[in-house]
């Protein structure tokens, strides 16, 4: 009976920590969406946009810091997991906000290109969408790991018919890719709703705590980002 007792107060403590666990993961993501959103819109609408593009009347270019911004996250996304396994949290914490803030740079075009009233309207699909996947993701019983590497070899096979889309220019492959996209990071968006909640450990510190949460932020803010963007295709009415 003591044994039954002990064994119900560790079910409860585990249950409470993995939800403050995943709150602290999703509330790090609304804040790296909210950084984004805020740094593109400020560029869009300030005299920071000459900073990074150049404005012509053909259009608008990549400026110097623009590229800078633009290469930059690419680097912090490869050099996230070398500082969560010999940084502190503070230092994963500080990267992951830079990360956000920089991003936001890139993402500002989509103000210039589409009007607010669908920008506001995708998003919120997306984030009903978001919504619905990761709490599939966090609730399932099933095992989604396989799922999950063949997603995975999907996006680079996504991403290297991207690349060759940019010399061949085909919207009819254009169109196909973005569906593909939408699909393929919906279900990312599960897959990693799961894995983050399985690599969960009530024995761990707060500082790995916080360092699994932020990994997990990471995830799930590209997931967020990528599937917005490709639903922004299809969508998206343009200025």
């Amino acid at each position: 009976m003591r044994n039954g007792i002990y064994s119900q107060a560790q079910a409860r403590t585990i249950d409470e920590g993995l939800r403050s666990y995943m709150l602290k993961v999703y509330n790090f993501m609304a804040g790296g969406l909210c950084l984004t959103g805020i740094a593109a819109w400020l560029i869009a609408n300030t005299s920071l946009l000459r900073v990074f593009f150049n404005i012509t009347p053909q259009g608008a270019t990549l400026s110097g810091f623009g590229w800078l911004a633009l290469i930059a996250p690419l680097i912090l996304v490869f050099a996230f997991s070398w500082v969560v396994s010999s940084g502190t949290a503070k230092q994963v914490q500080m990267m992951f906000w830079g990360y956000s803030l920089l991003m936001g740079v890139s993402l500002t075009p989509i103000f210039l290109l589409y009007t607010q009233s669908s920008l506001v309207r995708v998003f919120l699909i997306t984030a009903g969408s978001f919504g619905a996947l990761s709490l599939y993701g966090y609730t399932t019983k099933k095992d989604l790991s396989g799922m999950g590497s063949f997603l995975i070899m999907g996006l680079f096979g996504l991403i290297i018919a991207s690349l060759v889309n940019i010399f061949v220019k085909s919207s009819g492959l254009d169109w196909a890719l973005s569906f593909i996209g939408v699909g393929i990071f919906a279900g990312l968006t599960a897959f990693d709703s799961q894995k983050i909640r399985m690599i969960y450990s009530s024995a761990d510190s707060d500082e790995t705590l916080t360092k699994k949460a932020l990994m997990g932020a990471l995830s799930l803010y590209l997931d967020f980002i990528n599937l917005f963007m490709y639903l922004l295709r299809f969508m998206g009415d343009r200025k």
